[in-house]
């Protein structure tokens, strides 16, 4: 049995999609796709409920992912993505779980981009900080785990009541609407789809340590903008560029914190090309019925 928490959420949703009948869904407000799920308030810190299950693998994708409500409230950060995931490492150790720990390029400076797992992790905002302390809480206490680092998830579904940022320009677009996008933060975006089917991979074969995976393409939100702008053969006048200097964040952002995918391509499921992962998006969007997108 695979335990997936956040199961509700942009990544979430599609990791209960792609281990389908052999995964059960843990949950607190948006409830996931799957046929067996959990409802769990884990900043409870009460889990026995997992540890009762057993699963085999727990893969824990929840935590506090919004930048800049991180910074507003350190404390409710470190207690959903620090305390969180230290009491479930020591669960996956009792009950002798793989344990999948999902991070995130945020732990890194942006500095310099292209960042390998093995590079040193300098985090510069709340967010990234707590983010990397619980890589240190699953280190510390699991000895079967992989650490999982993405960057700039998207998707064609909403998740957890939202819009990611693609739905979101997409609409905008849709309905004529001028944007402004910052040209200077570079990521490397990674649609949902192609991280779950690279997971499920890592999980079958039980890859353990470090591992990015993402997109292969590194870009500005600006440049991703633009592309998928054309993609679905949308007005890109209506994009202008920003600066992140611009923008009324409460958090520092790193400039550059694309990920190195080397690793994730000795995968059969290999990062996608941003081309590539804008038209399988476009395919998802087209097949959903209740689409209003296009």
């Amino acid at each position: 049995m695979i335990l997936v928490t956040g199961a509700g959420g942009l990544l979430g949703k599609k990791l209960v999609k792609v281990f389908d009948d052999d995964v059960v869904g843990v949950y607190y407000k948006s409830k996931p796709e799957t046929s067996r799920y959990l409802s769990l308030d884990l900043s409870s810190l009460n889990i026995k409920a997992i540890e009762d299950l057993s699963p085999d693998v727990i893969i824990h994708a929840a935590a506090l992912t919004d930048v800049d409500k991180c910074e507003k409230d350190p404390g409710l950060a470190r207690l959903l993505n620090v305390d969180v995931t230290r009491e479930i490492s020591k669960v996956a150790e009792r009950i002798n779980a793989y344990l999948v720990y999902i991070s995130t390029d945020y732990v890194f400076d942006g500095k310099r981009g292209n960042y390998r797992e093995d590079d040193e992790a300098s985090p510069i905002n709340v967010y990234g900080l707590t983010k990397f302390e619980g890589e240190k809480e699953v280190m510390r206490f699991s000895s079967n785990y992989l650490i999982v680092r993405t960057s700039t998830p998207y998707g064609s579904n909403p998740a957890s009541g939202k819009d990611n940022f693609a739905l979101w320009l997409l609409r905008k677009l849709k309905n004529g609407e001028k944007v402004r996008i910052v040209s200077d933060q570079v990521t490397s975006p990674t649609l949902n789809t192609n991280f779950a089917l690279m997971l499920k991979e890592c999980v079958e074969k039980k890859v353990k340590g470090i591992i990015h995976l993402a997109g292969a393409s590194p870009l500005s939100r600006y440049d991703f903008s633009v592309l998928l702008a054309r993609t679905f053969n949308l007005d890109e006048g209506l994009i202008s560029p920003a600066s992140s200097s611009e923008m009324n964040w409460i958090a520092k952002r790193p400039m550059n914190s694309s990920l190195n995918v080397e690793k994730a391509m000795m995968l059969e499921n290999k990062p996608l090309k941003i081309e590539d992962a804008l038209k399988t998006l476009k395919k998802e969007i087209e097949e959903n019925e209740n689409s209003e997108i296009i």
